[in-house]
């Protein structure tokens, strides 16, 4: 029972197919697998060994839940079609991107990040080894430990659909074409043409926001993971007589909010953390706006 409340906990494990695994399904046997490495130069054998290292990571996870305590497993493609629960304790167990595919469907539930394998991912938000797994959760349960929230951003169009992001939302087109809409901010307000814009949290400001930060030479200061400020920037801004390109980046404090309508027949988009499958369209004439989000990743340190 969670400490206090009479209720049998839930601990809600996410995953993702490793490459290995991905190879298998694609090819059906590992011998296939082989020889179409082989024919582009590569070897499995790295493959099968961060297979393997995330296989003993997630037993370790499994065997860390309490017997008499609820359990789930979710597959990131199936996150958007999973309920979680309020009270749910979630352990992500894989690279940091996962965490930020899982955090967009969450609402304050707390997060254990499990690094599966060192010395392939950074464990910015997976910092844990699989061996801690069973002092964090207890942990969890009991709402101890130290708690670093990061802060979201979301993106909501004039229907009522709305997405929230960990690292950064793109607003554009979803091919290769110019995105046309009229941006506005701070009481300024401009049409544009460009490769689309981003809006970037603190998280994301070392990531997609940097990249694009550093093409733009600028000096806007970008904020910190826990900070609930966002910065954006305009990729590629075309001037013409019907295009402007002054209106290029900015950051938003608070409840400050970047407006943008599109002006695009079809093929406009939003999504977040490069999820384009997750995405919502973005037609003419809907107005979307993109704040701070109310939700924070809590993450358990």
């Amino acid at each position: 029972m969670s400490p206090g409340t009479g209720t049998v906990p839930r601990v809600v494990v996410v995953s993702r197919q490793t490459e290995y695994q991905a190879l298998i399904a694609r090819h059906g046997t590992r011998g296939q697998a082989e020889f179409f490495l082989s024919t582009r130069g590569r070897s499995i054998v790295d493959l099968v060994r961060a297979d393997e290292a995330f296989d003993a990571a997630m037993a370790i996870v499994l065997r860390a839940i309490p017997t008499e305590w609820r359990r789930s497993r979710v597959d990131r493609g199936d996150l958007d079609r999973f309920l979680f629960e309020p009270a749910d304790i979630v352990v992500t167990v894989g690279q940091d991107g996962l965490v930020a595919n899982t955090a967009k469907y969450l609402a304050g539930q707390i997060v254990v990040g499990v690094n599966p394998d060192p010395g392939r991912h950074e464990g910015v938000l997976v910092p844990h080894p699989p061996e801690a797994a069973p002092v964090l959760i207890e942990r969890a349960a009991r709402h101890e430990g130290t708690i670093e929230e990061r802060t979201m951003v979301e993106a909501a169009l004039d229907d009522g659909q709305r997405l929230v992001a960990l690292n950064e939302v793109f607003v554009g087109h979803q091919s290769h074409q110019s995105a046309r809409y009229t941006i506005g901010f701070n009481d300024q307000s401009e049409r544009q043409s460009s490769s689309g814009l981003i809006v970037s949290t603190g998280t994301g400001a070392t990531g997609w926001g940097r990249s694009v930060s550093l093409a733009h030479r600028s000096t806007l200061p970008m904020p910190a993971p826990a900070e609930p400020a966002l910065v954006f920037f305009v990729r590629e801004a075309w001037p013409s007589v019907a295009s402007g390109a002054t209106l290029t980046e900015g950051r938003l404090d608070g409840t400050t909010a970047l407006d943008v309508t599109s002006e695009m027949n079809a093929g406009g988009v939003i999504f977040g953390d490069g999820i384009e499958s997750d995405r919502l369209e973005f037609s003419w004439g809907r107005h979307l706006s993109v704040r701070v989000a109310a939700a924070r990743l809590r993450l358990l340190r």
